[in-house]
């Protein structure tokens, strides 16, 4: 069974080249631009894994982050922390929103599997 990854960016080509990338690992891949429409995609998809960049235009990604698992519903969805800001404090504030992982771009592609694989197992 294919497991769905959530990338969340405002950059079409940060979008694309992560969904390729994904997309060669076996994994389905739906997009989204915005806190606001990633949001409603969850509740609607319901993916294994969301890829969330921290800074988008109007909701921030940390802020998503903190709705989605205040949600019972939702709140066991990994959340990955996607950021081209990485200052120090940055990771300790992902993670206390409540992300999962960290990564900070340019995206280390290897990083970023071996973080999706141990976070969503591939089922067969």
């Amino acid at each position: 069974m294919e497991q769905t990854v959530l990338v969340v960016d405002d950059n079409a080509l940060n979008r694309e080249l992560l969904r390729l990338v994904l997309e060669q690992q076996g994994y389905v891949v739906v997009e989204a631009t915005t806190a606001e429409e990633a949001l409603t995609m969850i509740s609607d998809t319901h993916p294994a894994l969301v890829l969330m960049d921290c800074h988008l235009p109007g909701m921030d990604g940390l802020s998503a982050t903190r709705e989605l698992k205040g949600i019972e519903a939702t709140c066991g969805i990994p959340v990955v922390a996607v950021t081209a800001h990485a200052m120090p404090g940055d990771r300790e504030r992902a993670l206390a929103a409540g992300c999962n992982e960290y990564i900070s771009k340019p995206v280390d592609f290897s990083r970023l599997i071996d973080i999706v694989s141990s976070l969503v197992p591939q089922r067969s």
